[in-house]
């Protein structure tokens, strides 16, 4: 499966405002939950993961973070996005006492737990690329962004 074929607009929220990352995590959850793509212990096993394994990556300009949970909270596989308007603060995936001012979230809900490697492979791959980070953070909705991820997938634009 490719990536792209994971985000869905009505599983993104561009310019969210929010406080902490609990409060980024309740709003991805409540749409993906809406939509159908996960089960109501999802939120309690992306918190407690992200307690025990933090995912925010210090990356060049825009920091990201990338929370998942196990394949039993999980109906459909999806990947939900949640842009900043200002940042918020996880803990460093690779230094957990370290905090990371995030700007984009990267909600990965999956259904097989195989799938998650090279799931997580593909995205590494295209937050790597700052131009690509810019376009998303840029969007103006779920289209935007889906298209903006269509383009560096399926097209690969990546400058």
């Amino acid at each position: 499966m490719k990536i792209s074929e994971l985000f869905h607009k009505e599983i993104i929220v561009t310019n969210l405002e929010a406080e902490n990352r609990e409060e980024v995590f309740r709003v991805l959850y409540k749409k993906l939950l809406d939509n159908g793509y996960v089960k109501e212990s999802f939120l309690e096993g992306i918190i407690k993961r992200e307690n025990t394994f933090p995912t925010g990556l210090l990356l060049n300009n825009y920091n990201v973070a990338i929370p998942h949970t196990d394949a039993e909270h999980v109906l459909k596989p999806a990947i939900a996005v949640a842009t900043l308007s200002k940042p918020v603060i996880f803990k460093n995936m690779a230094n957990p006492q370290e905090d990371v001012n995030v700007n984009i979230v990267f909600m990965i809900a999956l259904n097989e737990s195989h799938s998650q490697v090279e799931m997580l492979q593909q995205l590494v791959e295209l937050i790597q690329n700052e131009s690509f980070l810019n376009s998303i953070l840029n969007a103006k909705g779920g289209d935007e962004v889906i298209e903006t991820i269509k383009n560096y997938v399926v097209f690969g634009k990546i400058d």
